[in-house]
């Protein structure tokens, strides 16, 4: 048997989805990818959604923000998830929508705080540690 895709403890501190996370610190491409699995199931992007820092990790804000048992990326790939993925939950505060998400992020893209300017630099800082 292949590992599965597990969900995390908690979505992870620069999750896109995540309320308290700085607007402003992925690139909008990133952004963008989060209303694509705000629709009727049928019209939902295919793609499963991975954690931006845990590798073979699904993101647990996408988990928490869309029912699991909503997202046709899970009902596609259901043999690459672990069953625990359905049932996932955490106290993290997440924003309604991947819609919400998104107009949060974008918002500070052009003059990002600084809170959201640390955020990047520890993003780079674990990107280096790993290579």
């Amino acid at each position: 048997m292949t590992d599965r895709l597990q969900p995390p403890k908690v979505p992870c501190g620069s999750c896109p989805y995540r309320a308290d996370v700085p607007s402003g610190i992925w690139h909008r491409s990133e952004y963008e990818k989060l209303t694509t699995y705000d629709g009727e199931t049928w019209e939902q992007n295919p793609a499963v959604f991975l954690c931006h820092q845990k590798d073979g990790c699904l993101c647990g804000g996408w988990l928490l923000t869309h029912d699991p048992r909503e997202l046709l990326a899970l009902r596609l790939h259901r043999q690459d998830v672990a069953p625990e993925t359905f049932e996932y939950n955490s106290d993290v505060e997440v924003f309604a929508s991947g819609k919400e998400a998104h107009d949060h992020g974008v918002r500070d893209l052009d003059q990002p705080s600084r809170e959201a300017w640390r955020n990047m630099e520890g993003l780079k800082r674990l990107r280096i540690r790993e290579t």
